[in-house]
């Protein structure tokens, strides 16, 4: 069992994804700016945080936890503060306090300049997300995996995608929750930025797979 941190607690793959880490024997702490919206299950707590703190008081929220999972996103209303400046905030003080796992939800083309502009509306969306993917990969020693899915769907789980995102451009939110959930059984997806999409192989079968 691991005590798991996610911020972005109430979005919609943060509650699939609680549903996984807990079925899995983790604890789970899920914060949000409005906790009223995470899930309620045996094992999880709700604890109400703003990207907008300052380290220290991250850094508080989050010690004695074992691992972290950046689900956070501010649906374009806020990327500096939280999708960029949140994220890195919540590195440094993962760091501060000794953890060493984290877990980054972002998407797909994040860390690719040049194919911003073939997703329409979202060039500062990735932007966002590119300033801290970079943060991520090259500015912490954080044992980090940064996965990036196509987009995403509200479909049933089909427990199979593909690791080659030019044969679909869709994940359906609960084979991505159980992705991000799954992650963390493989040591090999340490210092992995993993781009995933709807498809044919089995998730376990994905994941180690990845060299």
């Amino acid at each position: 069992m691991s005590k798991i941190f996610i911020f972005g607690g109430s979005g919609r793959v943060a509650t699939e994804l609680i549903k996984d880490l807990v079925a899995d024997g983790n604890e789970v702490v899920a914060a949000a700016r409005h906790p009223e919206n995470v899930i309620r299950l045996d094992g999880v707590t709700a604890d109400k945080l703003d990207l907008h703190a300052n380290i220290d008081e991250i850094a508080s929220q989050i010690k004695g936890s074992d691992i972290v999972y950046f689900t956070a996103g501010s649906r374009g209303k806020d990327l500096i503060q939280t999708d960029a400046l949140g994220a890195i905030k919540t590195m440094i003080a993962s760091e501060k306090v000794g953890i060493k796992r984290y877990v980054m939800l972002s998407s797909m083309y994040s860390l690719d300049i040049d194919a911003f502009n073939s997703i329409p509306g979202l060039e500062d969306y990735l932007a966002a997300k590119f300033f801290a993917d970079t943060y991520l990969k090259d500015s912490t020693n954080l044992e980090y995996t940064i996965l990036q899915p196509t987009n995403l769907t509200e479909k049933a789980a089909t427990g199979k995608i593909s690791l080659d995102i030019t044969t679909s451009k869709e994940n359906t939110i609960p084979d991505v929750a159980r992705v991000l959930a799954d992650i963390i059984k493989y040591p090999n997806t340490v210092g992995k930025v993993i781009e995933m999409t709807g498809g044919n192989t089995e998730i376990e079968e994905a994941l180690k797979s990845i060299k």
